[in-house]
């Protein structure tokens, strides 16, 4: 928005020249969500309060989430605020990608309102039944795929990290790829958002993670010198996610341990669908495996369980996600939050590293 209001006026005031750099309104969109979240997050969560949108404990976890219960909830809809007004207010809102993953964020975040809404009206933490909730997201991440297969011609190529020849085309068949990317991510995130500041802190990482890959990508030369698929557009992206690290960072402010306020599925869903879509985008979905291995690890751990289980009658953890495996033997909250996030950190060094090792 503020882009078209001031650009087109940069030949008479040659300082609006600014304007047409993306690192200028990548910067301001950092700060800009986090303005919003400073000055809209207490004032949230007193509302939160006030209606009584709190967090119901279930009674399967540790039992030392009890002491959670009552803490409000649903304040992914801060972090949401945080990334859309930023990335409407800077963006060239021309790009059909930055709009492509605003649509994918508002329909998980909306079915994520829902789940969460459910949970607090029925008092057992249980929201909407899987048997209706996973062909919801099959059927928006299937559509935002189908777009984006479209708008990219038919671009069904898949790249490896470190392997810059081994280059597969999918066909048509990527846009069910893309539906289990978006879906995937959603959900990955949606299992890691069990402690305080546990998923936001791999959100943060990835999102700064593709921030650099999106502006590289963008660039014809610096992506055909470091032998990246080039993406006309995609640098736009760019200032998304540096929103979605001002917003992201604004929300830790109050969700860090003791936690003021919990993301609820309406955050975790929709941020996961979005970096999901970032990965699509950029053509990063095997990266995306690497830089966001936090959620991939949770993941895993709930499948393996279940497998486990079902199959030998014997469960490989004490309990999963694996963060409660951890609680269950003793470790600190905080200890797990931290030491996840440095996992975090060591993942996404890896991932830049791929742009050279190739």
């Amino acid at each position: 928005m503020l882009y078209h209001l001031f650009y087109p006026f940069h030949d008479l005031f040659s300082f609006l020249n600014v304007f047409r750099y993306i690192t200028f309104r990548t910067i301001y969109a950092i700060l800009t969500a986090l303005l919003i979240s400073f000055v809209v997050g207490p004032w949230l969560i007193k509302k939160l309060k006030a209606f009584q949108i709190q967090q119901v404990v279930r009674e399967d976890v540790p039992s030392r989430h009890l002491a959670k219960n009552g803490t409000p909830t649903m304040g992914g809809g801060l972090i949401l605020a945080g990334l859309i007004i930023p990335t409407l207010l800077w963006s060239d809102l021309t790009n059909p990608y930055t709009w492509m993953v605003l649509l994918t964020t508002l329909g998980f975040g909306a079915l994520g309102f829902w789940d969460d809404y459910q949970k607090i009206q029925g008092k057992n933490g249980m929201g909407i039944k899987a048997r209706y909730k996973f062909p919801i997201q099959m059927a928006i991440g299937f559509v935002i795929s189908l777009i984006l297969f479209n708008v990219m011609g038919h671009d069904s190529r898949l790249m490896f990290p470190f392997f810059k020849k081994v280059v597969p085309q999918l066909g048509d068949w990527y846009i069910l790829f893309g539906m289990f990317v978006i879906v995937g991510t959603a959900n990955a995130v949606n299992l890691t958002d069990g402690l305080d500041g546990l998923a936001i802190g791999p959100v943060l990482i990835a999102s700064g993670t593709f921030m650099l890959f999106c502006y590289l990508a963008g660039n014809y030369r610096f992506a055909g010198y470091l032998q990246i698929p080039f993406v006309r557009g995609s640098g736009e992206l760019t200032i998304l996610c540096g929103a979605l690290i001002g917003s992201g960072l604004g929300f830790l402010w109050f969700n860090t341990y003791p936690a003021q306020v919990f993301m609820g599925d309406v955050g975790s869903l929709a941020l996961g669908a979005a970096l999901g879509t970032i990965a699509l985008i950029t053509k990063q979905e095997f990266l995306l495996v690497i830089v966001g291995g936090i959620f991939v690890i949770e993941t895993l751990s709930v499948i393996i369980q279940v497998f486990s289980y079902r199959v030998r009658k014997k469960r490989v953890f004490r309990m999963a996600p694996i963060h409660h495996h951890f609680e269950l033997k003793g470790w600190a909250e905080p200890k797990i939050i931290v030491r996840f996030w440095i996992i975090g950190i060591i993942l996404g060094l890896i991932a830049m590293s791929t742009l050279k090792l190739r």
